[in-house]
């Protein structure tokens, strides 16, 4: 053994079922304290979902003047078109709507396309053999769902309904939002709601530095350094839990991000009071975040 391993190896604590990952002893420091203090968002009460799969994106997506125009030919076609974000749309703490909708003929929702002829014909017009599911050359992956459905059954279509926390899965810069009711979501960006947690709590955390630190050291990473962010990914993050108090501060200050002057910091500061890092700990985080920013 060399001098040098042995002056510095630190014992470790292995999960037979996590991958092996060698910390420096300040990284074990952390990773002990925020597995202690936080639960891991997957035992939160919330329901995580991915975004909307079609198979043929430019048939179901349309944009604002093909809806009116639809409706226009039949006002019936309005019950099933619905705004949509995709993952470039989402903004840190905000989303930009491109003006774009979804035709959301679901499997789950069992819909009579004979009812709705303008959007009928309108999926028609990208060819029957493009759109049917039977995995054939030139066709949709094979399923058991009708020409006209989309590609994934979405039996969890109300939770669109809800207000809901939404992340693009791949880039360069994490991004999270709350997105109002009504608004669905095309894949491969995810979301989750909750009926029971404070969803503007969640979001200010995953917005925070504290979970940038954790998200660029537990995620996969593209070829060109694009950060890969999952669902199995971000529901490991452990997420603190304040007493009421602290709570309410940092939802006043992630409330009013754009209007109060370091709000940020001030955020950060009190989730690591939370997680009770040490000033080291928090130079730490902070100087791998700063460095994953630029």
């Amino acid at each position: 053994m060399s001098v040098f391993v042995r002056q510095n190896s630190t014992n470790c604590s292995f999960n037979i079922n996590e991958s092996w990952v060698i910390l420096s002893p300040i990284e074990q420091k952390i990773k002990q304290k925020i597995e202690k203090i936080g639960t891991p968002l997957k035992e939160w009460d919330i329901q995580i979902n991915y975004g909307i799969k079609t198979g043929f994106n430019d048939a179901f997506i349309i944009s604002g003047e093909k809806r009116k125009e639809l409706i226009k030919q039949d006002p019936k076609s309005d019950e099933i078109i619905r705004p949509i974000l995709r993952g470039r749309d989402i903004k840190r703490y905000g989303y930009e709507f491109a003006d774009l909708y979804l035709i959301t003929t679901f499997p789950s929702l069992k819909i009579d396309i004979e009812a709705y002829p303008a959007i009928k014909q309108h999926l028609l017009s990208f060819g029957y053999d493009r759109l049917k599911q039977t995995g054939e050359k030139g066709a949709r992956k094979k399923t058991n769902n009708k020409w006209f459905e989309t590609q994934d059954s979405i039996s969890y279509w109300d939770d669109f309904y809800k207000q809901k926390i939404v992340w693009k899965a791949v880039g360069k810069n994490l991004a999270f939002s709350l997105l109002e009711e009504g608004y669905f979501l095309s894949a491969p960006a995810c979301f989750f709601t909750s009926d029971l947690v404070n969803l503007k709590y969640l979001l200010t955390v995953l917005c925070s530095s504290y979970a940038k630190y954790f998200i660029y050291n537990n995620s996969d990473t593209t070829g060109a350094g694009d950060i890969m962010l999952n669902i199995q990914s971000l529901e490991k993050l452990p997420i603190p839990k304040p007493n009421n108090e602290t709570e309410e501060k940092i939802i006043f200050l992630s409330s009013n991000i754009h209007r109060i002057k370091e709000a940020e910091n001030e955020i950060d500061r009190l989730i690591f009071q939370v997680l009770d890092l040490s000033e080291e700990e928090i130079k730490f985080i902070s100087s791998l975040v700063s460095s994953n920013n630029e």
